[in-house]
């Protein structure tokens, strides 16, 4: 097994030209588009296509609205191909062409494996000056006036199958499973060596399908901070950050997507060995964030929304100084 991560997601989308507007201000690449379809890209060649929701062309959706049709994952060579060309056999809506093999994960979701196009990039976040290790030296830590996502870094869905999920992902597709909600949720990952999870199976009580999130991996917690206030100032809704998750380690910001549910920013995510032992969790507030903000930074007074923006030099400042 050696799926190496997603390649590339295709949303169903019903505002086309906001959906647009939106993905470049995300920070992706617009490489192509007409009137039905635009295609973005990431630094290292991931792809975003936003297609209308009424085009032919699209896999069956698995909820109403915008939302996520495809997630397509990549594989090194194209004898990888052979490996999941048997091991997808009699899966629903399975097909194999030369280029790829895919099918429905039983979740609802249109999955395809193809050779990744992706590329090698010299991108690099801040190292972390922490007590005891100085990796940045005579070099300050950068400030970013706006996010460029290096990839896709994974994936949340809600559904109402989790141990066959679960399963699915595990024996048909060689994923691990990192860390567990019981009974609740599976954070997984692609290969036994990665980063915390590649895809995340959270089982609501009211059974309901459907996509959270499509989260893009940025360069450090910098970039989380950058990227975030300069969504803010053109316009766009946080939904709950910045924040850190205890789970994976990761700092995340995330927003209101018009293309389908939730889009985070995130950085400096756990990366894990198969020495590796999954640890059980009761969900919870405090579980999902260790701390967060609630309704954002607001990115032109640097300061949570809402809040009055500073009037002397410093933010510091007090009235009488």
């Amino acid at each position: 097994m050696s799926i190496l991560g997603i390649e590339q997601i295709t949303y169903g989308v019903t505002d086309l030209e906001t959906c647009r507007r939106f993905f470049a201000d995300w920070g992706m690449k617009e490489t192509a588009h007409d009137e039905t379809h635009a295609r973005f890209e990431t630094l290292n060649g991931c792809t975003v296509l936003a297609v209308m929701a009424n085009d032919a062309s699209l896999p069956p959706a698995f909820e109403e609205g915008p939302t996520l049709r495809e997630v397509t994952w990549g594989v090194a060579a194209v004898a990888d191909l052979d490996t999941y060309r048997e091991s997808l056999k009699g899966a629903q809506g399975y097909y194999s062409n030369d280029d790829a093999v895919g099918c429905i994960d039983p979740n609802g979701m249109a999955i395809r494996i193809e050779v990744t196009r992706k590329r090698a990039i010299d991108v690099h976040g801040s190292p972390s000056n922490v007590w005891g290790q100085t990796l940045r030296v005579d070099t300050p830590s950068p400030v970013y006036e706006r996010a460029e996502p290096v990839e896709v870094g994974h994936v949340v869905f809600f559904t109402n199958c989790l141990a066959e999920q679960e399963k699915f992902y595990h024996e048909r597709l060689g994923f691990e499973t990192s860390d567990r909600y019981p009974g609740r949720g599976a954070f997984m990952r692609c290969a036994p060596h990665g980063g915390h999870h590649d895809l995340f199976l959270l089982q609501l009580p009211a059974g309901k399908r459907g996509l959270n999130h499509v989260a893009f991996t940025v360069r450090d917690i910098h970039e989380v901070f950058g990227g975030g206030m300069h969504i803010s100032r053109r316009g766009w809704e946080t939904q709950l950050g910045p924040g850190r998750h205890p789970v994976s380690s990761a700092y995340f910001w995330y927003f209101q997507n018009p293309a389908g549910g939730l889009i985070e920013y995130y950085a400096d995510e756990d990366q894990l060995t198969p020495e590796w032992q999954p640890r059980e969790f009761e969900p919870g507030p405090t579980v999902f964030a260790e701390w967060a903000i609630d309704g954002g930074i607001d990115g032109n007074t640097r300061r949570q929304k809402n809040a009055k923006a500073p009037e002397g030099k410093f933010m510091t400042e007090r009235k009488h100084d």
